[in-house]
């Protein structure tokens, strides 16, 4: 466990410098490593020693990038995937075997969905859910054959909050794998290692990157786990590129002071929003109306920066409340310096059916903001105009 805090941790954790003393850590743009000799190379590949052999094994700039990660987390190992979405494929197929068995939250992200109810199945391996606010119910749905448990909290889009030290404790009794994405909350703003995961994931797209520029993905946990998912990694090839990991372990130097930032701002904006007339509802974490708010307070450090509501008046005034933006951008991803808004029920969400759609909390009003770091005057007067429009 390190003893300095989380910004020296994310700033000040950085691979071995080489003999030229940069201040900054240099970029290693090589696909593989020579050898002193050909002991020095048998050895290697027999795993007798740490060292580089090819960049979809290891690289120094993803190294650097995990073992940030896996401090800020309190993880013991980790690996760097390509994207996000590759790190929860990677980690679901390193891990199962035919014939497991999922127990997963209802409310995950779409793509992930798609993975659990189109992919996995090909290869017998099934997946129950349970709804958010009906945790109580997951121990009638867990098998013999339930291998993993897997939640994300806070959910997209609808920002739900799940009890992270009850699941915990569920997955400990049935003895299962317990995977939580903590994609919506960082490093900074959530550790569910100590609330009793085995696993953590993370798009490192969104916040950790933060300026929409770089695609990127973690898995970070526990030791004899990641094990398994880097065997099974370095030999499908999902690793991380060197560049982008260079980037993202650059962005982690100021996640703390940009989250912080979002998070004031989308504190703001949800609370401007509930005073709005033309929205029905919204949710925010720490928002005081929020179902989960005082769980929210427990296990979050902040409520994060993604705020969901939806306007009065269904899909046609979702809709018109988008066009009349002016400077939010439209986009499906989150966690950008600019804000961005996003319809999921026709983008994100679109592959589930209304039915499903509803039971994840998305109904075919609901808009996702994703609060950006422009000035807070600016996002408001935005939202105010295209309320107005309505």
């Amino acid at each position: 466990m390190s003893t300095t805090k989380f910004e020296t941790d994310a700033i000040r954790t950085q691979m071995d410098r080489s003999e030229f003393l940069e201040h900054s850590t240099p970029l290693h743009l090589t696909s593989s490593f020579i050898f002193e000799d050909a002991e020095d190379m048998r050895a290697s590949f027999a795993e007798e020693k740490e060292r580089n052999i090819y960049s979809r094994f290891t690289n120094p700039n993803t190294s650097e990038f995990v073992e940030k990660i896996c401090k800020l987390e309190g993880a013991q190992s980790g690996y760097a995937f390509a994207t996000g979405m590759a790190a929860v494929f990677s980690t679901f197929a390193a891990l199962l075997n035919a014939g497991d068995h999922i127990v997963s939250a209802r409310s995950v992200f779409g793509s992930t969905n798609t993975l659990f109810t189109k992919f996995l199945p090909k290869w017998n391996i099934e997946t129950s859910y349970f709804k958010v606010d009906q945790i109580h119910c997951i121990e009638d749905i867990i098998q013999p054959n339930t291998k993993i448990l897997f939640v994300e909290s806070p959910t997209n889009p609808a920002v739900d909050i799940l009890d992270l030290e009850l699941l915990g404790k569920i997955a400990k009794k049935h003895q299962l794998i317990f995977i939580v994405d903590n994609c919506f909350a960082t490093p900074y703003l959530q550790n569910p290692i100590k609330f009793g995961a085995d696993l953590v994931i993370h798009s490192a797209t969104k916040l950790i990157d933060g300026q929409g520029r770089v695609l990127g993905g973690i898995t970070v946990g526990n030791t004899d786990l990641i094990r398994e998912i880097y065997l099974f990694s370095r030999n499908t090839g999902p690793a991380l590129s060197p560049f982008n990991a260079w980037i993202l372990s650059k962005s982690l130097e100021t996640l703390g002071v940009r989250v912080d930032r979002h998070c004031e701002n989308a504190l703001k904006v949800a609370e401007f929003l509930e005073a709005n007339g033309k929205v029905n509802f919204v949710k925010y974490p720490f928002l005081k109306s929020h179902p989960q708010y005082e769980l929210a307070k427990k296990q979050m450090r902040q409520g994060g920066n993604i705020v969901a509501f939806e306007v009065k008046g269904g899909v046609e005034a979702g809709r018109q409340f988008l066009n009349n933006l002016r400077m939010l951008s439209l986009s499906a991803n989150l966690g950008d310096t600019r804000s961005i808004a996003t319809h999921p029920a026709s983008t994100t969400h679109s592959k589930l059916n209304e039915a499903e759609r509803l039971q994840t909390g998305i109904s075919d009003g609901l808009v996702r903001i994703s609060v950006g770091l422009e000035h807070i005057d600016d996002i408001t007067a935005d939202l105010k105009q295209a309320l107005e429009s309505v």
